[in-house]
């Protein structure tokens, strides 16, 4: 029984050559750093207890994404050079967006304090964005 298994397992590396088997062991570790993602948005939404989606969720989708491109690539797989030439746009886009919002929150609380008058002469306190 367990020879029917690993017979054709073992068929199968047994013939491949030391360089088609480093690109083999990295199309297994980008698919399984892609993974990852998931396990890292499960575990960040059981400690939150609701649905959230860390940051360290697109840097994992972004790293396993290049690399199965690259793999894709190699093996010349259209279909798949497809599907992860259009997830790191948007992985990149959404990590674009992150570090520029916590940039102008930064720069928001970095910025001097303002007073202000509203129309009704009452002073309220703004924060310099220049």
């Amino acid at each position: 029984m367990i020879d029917a298994l690993t017979d054709p397992l073992v068929a199968y590396f047994a013939d491949k050559t030391a360089y088609e088997l480093a690109w083999l062991g990295l199309g297994l570790a980008a698919q399984t750093l892609f993974f990852s993602r998931f396990l890292v948005q499960w575990i960040a939404s059981e400690r939150a207890r609701k649905s959230v989606m860390p940051v360290a969720f697109w840097y994992f989708s972004l790293g396993g994404g290049v690399l199965l491109l690259a793999y894709a690539i190699h093996i010349f797989d259209p279909v798949f050079i497809l599907g992860q030439s259009g997830g790191i746009v948007i992985y990149s886009r959404n990590l674009y967006f992150i570090h520029r919002h916590r940039s102008q929150i930064r720069g928001a609380e970095e910025a001097p304090e303002v007073a202000d008058t509203t129309s009704n002469g009452q002073p309220t306190v703004s924060r310099s964005t220049d």
